[in-house]
């Protein structure tokens, strides 16, 4: 099977060649023969009359067999290929020049004649062939009038048995062969000079599919680098898949890259992940094995600490399990946000209780300052309110004792802004843009011993795309750290 778009061009413009050739010399030998018929024709289309007229052929329906057989005898010498028929008035053939069995009709249709003397048809005009029954042939005709009184009709066909077919009247004719070869050898000329010029215009395309073709092999790794006779084509359609191939090339090869680049950050983040999930799950199983193969030697309060420790362990365990349920849960198409009307007043309040002892245990201010202007949010209240806790957790885990934590909310237009603000250590300005990135890992020797996955802040941050807004941070290293944040005003607000 033909591939090659060049290989298929060839074929299929060979092919046409060939049927235009084939076509062409079908009808030069039809028109041809047409030609021949007609001069032929209307050279001798008084021959009939002619010889009527110098000649005495019926006499009271009588042949003249000498009359008529000088005028065979006159025509065999001239041109013998003429054939000479008698017809009576009905077009019976009554004599004939042509050798004994011959003959095969017995009568011509007197129509062609009479169109053929009436001089109203276009030549070529043709008869009934006396020696075939099914073929029709150029002829001459007259009358044969005795006293005024027609008495038959003398009947030439001007043909005879010559060139009875094309093969035959290609052969006779010089001039027609000659004129066949000279479209032949044209028609092989052009098809040779298209060919040419179908491989000079599509050659930039066999080496664009070759180039095509390296760049799938090699991966989509590198973009191809295209030579100038590829790059600098005139502006026509090979040129435009040339550019729009290096445009998808290049982002191709970015995007294969950046996925590289992501299922190595992805690795790496469920490597810490496992690490998360390893380190308080080890010491969970460490404090129960202990406590089990010293089981009766403990104190009491040896006991209690134990299990304290592996309670503490175990919250931090499930926690992380559920944060990344959320983050599953967040990350799916299929989550759905319930807004509702609440006070952002209120919420904040009841939050703010839930932390103060945990707080309090650290001697952190918890401080919140709303604004009187502040109405009612539209948000879902359950994502606000992890919003709160994910924020205020992450700043008591990073602001040592005696710091505070200061939550503000103003409106802004349609929208109430959110604050939250601490005094802890701070994030370098490195890790910022790649603060909430799930696969970003801070160094974690420049981290909070307590500090937990990261995962808080990354769900807090899809919460609030989800709501339409999105988490900004500014820190100072050390200071503290500000994220903001806004949720749209509700429209039954009071």
């Amino acid at each position: 099977m033909i591939k090659n778009l060049y290989q298929r061009l060839s074929a299929v413009l060979l092919g046409l060649f060939l049927l235009i050739g084939l076509l062409y010399i079908v009808l030069t030998v039809y028109t041809t023969r047409l030609y021949f018929q007609e001069v032929n024709q209307k050279l001798n289309r008084i021959l009939a009359q002619h010889l009527v007229s110098e000649n005495i052929l019926l006499k009271n329906g009588q042949v003249d067999n000498k009359a008529l057989q000088n005028i065979f005898h006159m025509l065999m010498v001239v041109n013998p290929v003429i054939e000479v028929y008698l017809l009576d008035t009905k077009g019976t053939i009554l004599s004939y020049s042509a050798p004994p069995g011959k003959v095969k009709r017995q009568s011509v249709s007197l129509d062609p004649v009479k169109r053929l003397l009436s001089g109203t048809s276009a030549l070529p005009v043709l008869g009934d062939d006396p020696r075939d029954l099914h073929q029709e042939k150029i002829f001459s005709a007259a009358p044969i009038y005795r006293d005024g009184r027609l008495e038959g009709y003398l009947y030439i066909i001007l043909g005879g048995e010559a060139f009875e077919t094309e093969a035959e009247m290609l052969q006779g004719s010089y001039i027609l062969r000659l004129s066949i070869w000279a479209v032949a050898g044209g028609l092989l000329f052009a098809l040779l000079t298209a060919l040419l010029l179908f491989s000079r215009m599509t050659r930039p395309l066999r080496q664009l599919a070759v180039y095509m073709e390296n760049f799938r092999k090699g991966g989509f790794a590198e973009p191809p680098n295209l030579p100038a006779g590829l790059r600098d084509l005139p502006d026509d359609e090979i040129a435009r898949i040339s550019t729009i191939f290096m445009q998808m090339a290049d982002r191709i090869a970015d995007q294969i890259k950046g996925l590289r680049e992501a299922d190595g950050l992805r690795r790496e983040f469920i490597a810490n992940i496992a690490h998360d999930l390893r380190t308080p799950l080890t010491s969970l199983q460490g404090y129960l094995e202990t406590l089990l193969m010293k089981l009766g030697r403990l104190t009491d309060d040896e006991q209690r600490n134990y299990l304290a420790t592996a309670v503490k362990h175990s919250e931090r365990l499930g926690k992380l399990v559920e944060a990344l349920f959320e983050l599953a849960k967040l990350d799916s198409p299929d989550v759905q946000v319930r807004p509702e009307s609440f006070s952002l007043d209120e919420l904040i309040q009841d939050i703010l209780q839930k932390f103060r002892l945990a707080a309090d245990q650290k001697h952190i201010t918890l401080r919140m300052d709303i604004a009187n202007n502040v109405p009612h949010v539209q948000a879902d209240i359950g994502l606000a309110e992890r919003v709160f806790e994910n924020l205020l957790d992450n700043a008591l885990r990073y602001t040592p004792a005696g710091g505070s934590i200061h939550i503000q909310a103003e409106r802004d237009q349609d929208r109430v802004s959110v604050r939250v603000t601490d005094t802890g250590a701070g994030i370098a300005q490195d890790d910022i843009p790649h603060l909430f990135d799930r696969y970003y890992r801070r160094d974690r020797s420049r981290k909070n011993p307590n500090a937990g996955s990261g995962l808080g802040l990354i769900i807090t941050k899809r919460i609030l795309e989800l709501h339409g807004s999105d988490l900004s941070v500014t820190s100072v290293v050390p200071g503290g750290t500000t994220f903001t944040f806004s949720l749209p005003i509700s429209r039954t607000s009071p």
